[in-house]
């Protein structure tokens, strides 16, 4: 059975998510130092083990950024993704201000576009920068 629980996961199981999901590997360090700031996180988990995760991220105010959705490959297409976003998008409605920008980096486009997210292109295009 499924537990979501409205709290950023452990560092161990974000990092394995990242991992095994086929996001981007980050730094432990930078990790440890960065999940304890978020705004808002949740996950889900089954056997005491996390196979979905989701953040915000921002100032709180003017800018929201959702970031981190995994799901472990062995329960994709059960509908979590959905549901993790489902749950973000709730704080998202009790949290941010009429007219904060809240944005993502889209790795799968079609989960996004069913909360509303646009594409910005061509008004504007999303760039960003990996510190080495």
């Amino acid at each position: 059975m499924y537990n979501t629980i409205e709290q950023v996961a452990p560092i161990d199981d974000f990092m394995r998510l990242r991992e095994v999901s086929g996001l981007t590997p980050r730094p432990r360090a930078a990790a440890e130092k960065g999940l304890p700031h978020s705004l808002y996180g949740v996950h889900i988990i089954v056997d005491d083990k996390a196979i979905a995760m989701g953040r915000v991220v921002g100032d709180g105010g003017l800018n929201f950024d959702v970031v981190d959705v995994a799901v472990d490959p062995d329960h994709q297409g059960k509908g979590l993704g959905r549901q993790v976003m489902q749950y973000i998008m709730a704080y998202l409605d009790r949290e941010a201000p009429s007219g904060a920008y809240i944005t993502l980096m889209a790795d799968v486009p079609e989960l996004y576009l069913k909360f509303g997210f646009k594409f910005g292109s061509p008004e504007t295009e999303g760039m960003y920068i990996v510190k080495s």
